[in-house]
C-alpha cells in the first residue's frame, strides 16, 4: 500500500466500532466502504479481526475484495470460505479478474465456476489464461468494444444504445477488419461530438498502437505513462484483437513493481502478510539473514589474512569500517539508477558504454574528493601521513569498483534472468567489503610494517 495514499475517514470510525464491539455499525461502515478499501482494511487488521470484519462483508463485494487482496491474505480468507462461498464470490468478477482468481481457487471450485459460464466467456477466459499473469495478455479484458471502419457514427449509436451497457472504464471504441483485425480506436469523446453521417475512417485514431499479447507488465506500464493512455487494445502475432488493457490495471502494475522494488532489497516479498504468525515470518527473514551472513563472513575472512597487520597497527582497526562503508553507499546509488533505468527501458545496448564511462568517472572523481577529506581528518585524527595515504588511497580505489560493480551488476543479473532488485545489493555488498578491506588492509600492511 502506498504510505502517501489518503486514509479515508470513515476507517477510523470503524476501528472505534470494533474496540467497543458494536458489530452492527461495523457492518454498516465496512459496506460503505469501496471494495478496495475493505481489502485495504482486512489487510491491516490482525486475524481475529480481520476474521470478523470479513465474516460482515455483503456477499456481492466478496469477490472484488477478494482480488484486491495481497495472496497471502487472500488465500487465508479462501481457505475458510465454503465452496458455494467461493462460486457466488467469482460469479460477479470481470473476466480478466475472475482468471487470476481462478488460479488460487480448488479444482472442484474451479470446475464450478467453469459451469457457470456461457461458452463465449470460457473462450474469453481460455485467452487470458493462456498467457502469463504478468503480461498484456494476463492483463487484459477479453471484453471490448468494436466496430469496423466503413459504417456510419448513426450506426455506431445505435450498436452502443442496443447493448444498452458498455464495458467499465471504456473510453474509445476499437475499430476493426472483417476478419478481427484491429485497425486503430475511435475514442469516445471524438464519438460525442461527430456528424451521424459521417463514417469510423474519417475519426478513427490509427496513431494509437495496439499492443502485443506477450508484453511484460513492466513494458505495459511504461508504454501508457508514455503516451498518456487510459486503455489500449491488445492484439495477438497477428494483429487480432484480442482485448483491451484500462488505466486501473496499469496502476496495479506499477504499486506491485513499487512494493516490490522496495521489499526485495530486504528479501521481502510484497504479498506476505504484515499479521502472519511469528513462525512464518521469522522463517521468511531468516533466510535472508543467512545469505547476509554468509557475505560478512567472507569479509571477515578477508580481515583475517590481515590480522598480523592489524595487531601492530591499531589505528587502521578503527579506520577499518570507513571504505567498506563509503563504497557499500556509492555503489548502491549507481545500482538503484541502473536498475531503474534497466526497468524503464533507459539502458540498452547502444549506450552501454557511454554510460559506464560516466559511472566511472564518477566513481574516479568522487573518489579523489573524499579521499581527501578523509585524509585530512585522519591527519588531523592521528597524526601520521602514512595513515592518512594508507585509507586515502584505498577510499579512491574503492569508490571506483563501486561505480563499476553498480553498473554491471544489475546488467549482468538481467541477462541471466535473475531481479537485479533482489540479489544486486547483496552481490554489491560483499564486492565493496572485500575490496575495501583489501585495499586499507593491503596498503596498512604495505606502507607502515
Amino acid at each position: 500500500m502506498d504510505p502517501q495514499r489518503a486514509r479515508p475517514p470513515q476507517l477510523d470510525a470503524l476501528h472505534e466500532a470494533l474496540d467497543s464491539g458494536a458489530i452492527e455499525q461495523v457492518r454498516v461502515l465496512v459496506n460503505a466502504l469501496h471494495p478496495g478499501e475493505i481489502a485495504d482494511l482486512l489487510e491491516a487488521l490482525r486475524p481475529t479481526l480481520r476474521e470478523v470484519v470479513w465474516g460482515l462483508v455483503d456477499t456481492e463485494d466478496e469477490g472484488d475484495v477478494l482480488v484486491a487482496l495481497n495472496e497471502e491474505v487472500r488465500a487465508t480468507l479462501i481457505q475458510e470460505m465454503d465452496s458455494e462461498e467461493l462460486v457466488a464470490a467469482a460469479a460477479g468478477l470481470e473476466l480478466d479478474d475472475l482468471a487470476d482468481f481462478l488460479t488460487e481457487l480448488p479444482d472442484t471450485v474451479n470446475q464450478e465456476v467453469l459451469k457457470s459460464l456461457d461458452q463465449n466467456d470460457l473462450d474469453r477466459l481460455e485467452a487470458v489464461l493462456s498467457y502469463s499473469e504478468d503480461s498484456a495478455g494476463g492483463l487484459m479484458d477479453p471484453d471490448s468494444l468494436t466496430v469496423r471502419s466503413d459504417v456510419t457514427i448513426e450506426v455506431v449509436f445505435r450498436y452502443l444504445r442496443m447493448r444498452r451497457e458498455i464495458p467499465a472504464g471504456s473510453d474509445a471504441i476499437f475499430v476493426v477488419s472483417r476478419q478481427g483485425e484491429y485497425q486503430g480506436c475511435l475514442l469516445i469523446t471524438a464519438l460525442l461530438t461527430a456528424n451521424l453521417e459521417q463514417k469510423v475512417d474519417s475519426l478513427m485514431d490509427t496513431q494509437i498502437r495496439a499492443i502485443e499479447a506477450t508484453t511484460t507488465a513492466a513494458e505495459v506500464a511504461l508504454i501508457f505513462e508514455t503516451h498518456d493512455l487510459v486503455s489500449a487494445a491488445v492484439v495477438d502475432e497477428a494483429g487480432m484483437l484480442l482485448g483491451r488493457i484500462t488505466i486501473d490495471d496499469v496502476v496495479d502494475v506499477i504499486r506491485h513493481e513499487a512494493d516490490h522494488s522496495l521489499l526485495s532489497t530486504a528479501g521481502l516479498d510484497e504479498d506476505d502478510d504484515m499479521f502472519a504468525p511469528v513462525f512464518v515470518s521469522t522463517k521468511r527473514r531468516s533466510i535472508w539473514l543467512g545469505v547476509n551472513l554468509a557475505t560478512a563472513f567472507i569479509a571477515a575472512g578477508v580481515a583475517g589474512f590481515f590480522e598480523a597487520t592489524l595487531e601492530r597497527v591499531v589505528m587502521l582497526a578503527i579506520l577499518m569500517p570507513v571504505v567498506p562503508s563509503m563504497g557499500g553507499i556509492a555503489g548502491n546509488q549507481t545500482l538503484i539508477l541502473i536498475t531503474r533505468g534497466i526497468a524503464l527501458g533507459q539502458v540498452e545496448s547502444s549506450n552501454v558504454r557511454w554510460l559506464l564511462r560516466k559511472e566511472f568517472g564518477i566513481g574516479l572523481l568522487n573518489g579523489l574528493i573524499w579521499a581527501c577529506v578523509v585524509a585530512g581528518v585522519t591527519m588531523w585524527w592521528f597524526q601520521t601521513w602514512r595513515i592518512a595515504l594508507v585509507i586515502a588511497i584505498a577510499l579512491a580505489i574503492n569508490l571506483i569498483c563501486a561505480a563499476v560493480a553498480g553498473f554491471t551488476i544489475p546488467l549482468t543479473l538481467k541477462k541471466l534472468n535473475i531481479d537485479p532488485a533482489l540479489a544486486g545489493g547483496v552481490i554489491l555488498t560483499t564486492i565493496t567489503d572485500v575490496v575495501g578491506l583489501v585495499a586499507f588492509l593491503g596498503f596498512g600492511a604495505l606502507l607502515l610494517l
